[in-house]
């Protein structure tokens, strides 16, 4: 953007190389008309690595979501970016998760596979060289799973650490925080949610911890903030890590009407880094802070490089008891936007509203209601999601949606489809979901699907089997009953076998009791 508001703190007794090394202009070569992410500073302070989306100079091109370019500190800012290379970006979402203490190892926010595009998720991990960086290694998470497009975390300086965001089973909302810690062994454990001190029914992004690790920052468009995403901070109660005091907005002047993320505290450098959508014309780009010194007299000068254009924002008019709720709809494969129709239903009255592509969606709705929340679109698989508001404080939300397209072997968790504990009997609450796969079949004619059930481990292997082919039999039964033809179904029950979390913990086994079904024919 290069657009670049710089808060800088003026002090009378103003010491430390790097709080009067930076200016407002230090970024000025960094910051582009592309999309800036996930700042992250080596640990010698002379070199930024960032993430940069769909620039034409990435690996897959314009359509690629991101891959690491890097600066180096000049003296006076940051030098003209330059791409990291094809050893350490491929064709995914590539970005630094984080620096042994030494600076000779660096962690990676995904997996690397000699096609250009890994099969499996989780983080890796290169070696400085005499020439670089060493091709990355992936390192094993057992059940990591992330189902959204955006990867955001942090690897602890000691390597035995990573708080990062996913959307996966057993989320409170969409994406959630999760934790894994590695062993004296060297193994890495099942990843734990951090929970709902922590976690609400929408979004938490980019988690990071201070240096000490005793404070952890993340951005939440689930809270009452400034923006649609606010970054806020929580301190850690225990040894465990799932503990956490309850998040702070960490306020002006870091959070704005924009969208904050990407926090991260350099205190031994006295600065913290982060990125923001104000002023930049709906793309991140990369600001500092320097927090205000103790025991000092201290003014706060806000000093712009550029004149800035501002633009007048104007938002509809809204009820006490409304709020309103925008975003958009992309292709969970390519992230492209995509045109869907979204219905919001509440107790007493529903809303629609249509995703005009890359223009997305506007509506306002009852604040103080709980929603179903169907979005449907014309060659992907329709998405039941739960919305409960109760609040009169949210004035905004942003929320965004990727569906999977209609696709050979896509398989879609029906998580709102749950029974009675250890029988096939089908709670009241699932028929919804069911009569969206109803209407989804109905829409595609052609579409066959297989329904697969799953149980956790309790029990013996028969009684497991049984259970979970009885419960595949009662929805197949329940989507015949509707209409649909029965050679256009067919189910298997595995039960305990395929677990994807596990089943030594109630959560765990919780996540294992599901239905899902999978696209068999187009």
């Amino acid at each position: 953007m290069n657009r670049f508001f710089g808060f800088v703190l003026f002090c009378l007794s103003f010491s430390g190389l790097a709080q009067s090394a930076f200016s407002p202009s230090s970024f000025s070569l960094v910051n582009s008309a592309f999309d800036e992410q996930n700042p992250v500073i080596s640990p010698d302070g002379k070199t930024l690595f960032f993430t940069r989306g769909n620039h034409p100079e990435n690996i897959d091109g314009k359509r690629d979501p991101g891959d690491i370019w890097f600066s180096v500190w000049i003296g006076d800012g940051w030098s003209a970016p330059v791409h990291a290379g094809p050893v350490l970006n491929n064709r995914g979402y590539n970005g630094v998760a984080g620096f042994s203490n030494d600076g000779s190892r660096m962690f990676l926010l995904s997996h690397y596979d000699p096609s250009g595009l890994a099969r499996t998720q989780g983080i890796s991990v290169s070696t400085k060289t005499g020439s670089g960086w060493s091709r990355p290694e992936n390192i094993f998470i057992p059940y990591f799973q992330n189902k959204s497009s955006l990867q955001s975390g942090h690897v602890a300086a000691d390597g035995s650490l990573f708080v990062y965001s996913a959307e996966t089973y057993g989320s409170y909302g969409v994406e959630d925080l999760y934790i894994s810690v590695r062993g004296a062994d060297g193994k890495w454990s099942e990843p734990r949610n951090l929970g709902a001190t922590i976690n609400t029914q929408f979004q938490e992004l980019s988690p990071s911890l201070s240096e000490d690790g005793s404070i952890l920052y993340f951005s939440s468009n689930g809270r009452r903030g400034l923006g649609s995403f606010d970054v806020y901070y929580s301190k850690r109660l225990d040894d465990s890590f799932l503990r956490w005091s309850e998040p702070v907005n960490i306020n002006t002047p870091i959070n704005s009407e924009g969208r904050e993320l990407f926090f991260r505290a350099y205190d031994s450098f006295g600065y913290s880094l982060y990125t923001s959508t104000k002023n930049s014309d709906g793309y991140g780009d990369i600001r500092y802070y320097i927090p205000e010194p103790k025991d000092s007299t201290v003014i706060l000068v806000v000093v712009p490089d550029t004149v800035i254009k501002m633009r007048e924002k104007k938002y509809d008019v809204l009820a006490e008891n409304e709020i309103r709720i925008f975003g958009k709809v992309y292709d969970a494969i390519n992230d492209s936007p995509v045109r869907a129709n979204l219905k919001f239903t509440g107790s007493g009255k529903a809303f629609s509203s249509q995703a005009q592509g890359a223009q997305g969606y506007s509506i306002n709705v009852i604040s103080t209601e709980s929603y179903s929340l169907e979005v449907i679109a014309d060659g992907y698989i329709s998405s039941l999601e739960k919305l409960d508001l109760h609040t009169l404080e949210l004035r905004e939300l942003e929320m965004n949606f990727r569906l999977q397209p209609i696709a050979i072997g896509a398989t879609v968790n029906l998580k709102s489809v749950l029974f009675v504990q250890s029988k096939p009997a089908l709670l009241p609450d699932s028929y919804q979901e069911l009569d969206l796969v109803v209407a989804f079949m109905q829409t595609n004619p052609t579409v066959e699907i297989e329904l697969a059930g799953h149980t956790d481990s309790r029990g013996s292997f028969r009684q497991l089997m049984e259970l979970s082919q009885q419960r595949v039999n009662r929805v197949k039964d329940y989507l015949v009953s509707k209409g649909i033809d029965k050679k256009r179904i067919t189910g298997k029950g595995y039960g305990g076998s395929k677990p994807v979390a596990s089943n030594d913990t109630e959560e765990g086994r919780v996540l294992n009791r599901r239905v899902e079904f999978i696209i068999k024919k187009k």
